[in-house]
């Protein structure tokens, strides 16, 4: 085992990065507690009581329940609120890598199950699972034995599963899957499948950007999406999705917003080493840059597999990806974000917010009409042809003077 795998299962899988914020600035001056969650978060979001009922489910199945309120600048008046409650839930695998196909999910579904009625519960619209939720994100194997049986179609035994919970609570439930495209000779694509509140699939939104780096061997499975910047108007608010690896890419992220998004999910499964750095601030500029709420969920614990597997990065073969990390959040259009789930444990993030603001916030800082949109477009159309070579100015290359 390298020394890096090494540490992080020693000692990264164990941290709580938000709880050590936390312990840092006890004792200080509230004005300094203000100015830290300020600069580091954008302010504090307040707590939602969470009922007894989904208390006691927390209690007994041991995750954890975060909720807050976003509030929004100011209420206007001659518009009602909008107030949307949004859920995003992490969690680990159920049962060793080495159980049956149909124990794995069924164990991943008995799971769920308590933190979607949680969610329920608290009232909680629309809600968000992890990337490939029902089964060990098993990508990095490059095998195609056991691991293809998990994917199904979109109106498969998950979706029907869901479905129920989604009418019962009157919540809109997106849930990634593995799909197998029945009418395409049994394609596969990484899918997010969209039900809405009364129980009926709305649509489904398939996976843009596939990642090539480190055990992330997941174009071995699938093929890039043909459903780019799908948005979904459910019964509470548009809303796109933006799988995991897509979350790299700006432009990916402004798609969204242009076509009117007002929520976009982010969906993920990615591990310490690789990317965390980057973790609190994709998703977070997304929803400043583009003016509407983000919501980035990602799995937690190491999944080992029954066989070693190499990727070549020059790591020794190992069996596991490192840690999947969690810390799902939620941000708001003027940056404001709430705290993280944790890194280690199963979590239902619930949040409130006012989708009025949006327009708030584009009304303040005018990104609409100050973005220049025909001059990126004219670059983006440029750059897209393959013998484009991008022209600089130099001393052998003066600049011409416009007639």
């Amino acid at each position: 085992m390298s020394k890096e795998i090494k540490i992080e299962k020693e000692e990264e899988g164990e941290l709580e990065y938000h709880d050590i914020l936390l312990d840092l600035i006890k004792g200080q001056s509230k004005k300094k507690k203000d100015a830290i969650m300020k600069i580091l978060y954008g302010g504090e979001c307040i707590p939602i009581e969470i009922n007894e009922k989904a208390t006691n489910l927390s209690s007994e199945h041991d995750f954890e329940i975060k909720a807050f309120n976003l509030p929004t600048a100011y209420e206007e008046e001659l518009r009602k609120p909008r107030k949307v409650r949004i859920g995003a839930i992490q969690n680990s695998i159920a049962v060793s890598t080495t159980e049956s196909v149909e124990k794995q999910r069924n164990a991943l579904w008995a799971k769920i199950e308590k933190l979607l009625i949680a969610a329920g519960e608290m009232g909680t619209n629309i809600i968000c699972l992890q990337e490939a939720w029902t089964m060990p994100f098993a990508f990095c194997t490059r095998e195609k034995k056991k691991w293809m049986e998990f994917a199904e179609p979109i109106d498969g035994p998950t979706t029907k599963f869901l479905s129920k919970i989604a009418k019962k609570y009157q919540m809109v439930i997106l849930s990634p899957i593995l799909e197998r495209d029945i009418k395409r000779q049994g394609q596969i694509w990484n899918t997010v499948v969209v039900i809405d509140a009364d129980g009926e699939v709305l649509g489904f939104h398939r996976k843009t950007h596939i990642p090539r780096v480190g055990d992330f061997n997941e174009s071995t499975y699938y093929m890039e999406g043909n459903t780019p910047h799908t948005i979904f108007e459910t019964k509470y608010a548009k809303i796109g999705i933006n799988i995991c690896y897509g979350r790299h890419f700006p432009e990916n992220w402004a798609g969204y917003g242009l076509k009117g998004a007002e929520i976009v999910f982010n969906p993920s499964a990615t591990v310490g080493l690789l990317s965390e750095p980057l973790w609190g601030v994709e998703a977070r500029n997304a929803a400043i840059a583009n003016g509407y709420f983000t919501v980035a969920i990602n799995r937690v614990g190491t999944e080992v597999f029954p066989n070693e597997f190499t990727s070549g990065n020059g790591l020794p073969a190992h069996k596991d990806f490192g840690h999947f990390y969690g810390s799902s959040f939620l941000t708001a259009p003027n940056g404001l974000r709430t705290p993280s789930l944790s890194r280690i444990r199963d979590s239902l993030l619930v949040a409130e917010v006012d989708l009025n603001q949006i327009r708030q916030v584009r009304d303040k800082w005018c990104f609409p009409m100050t973005r220049r949109l025909p001059d990126y477009a004219k670059l983006f159309n440029q750059a897209s042809q393959l013998d484009w070579e991008p022209e600089t100015i130099s001393k052998s290359n003066p600049q011409r003077k416009k007639k």
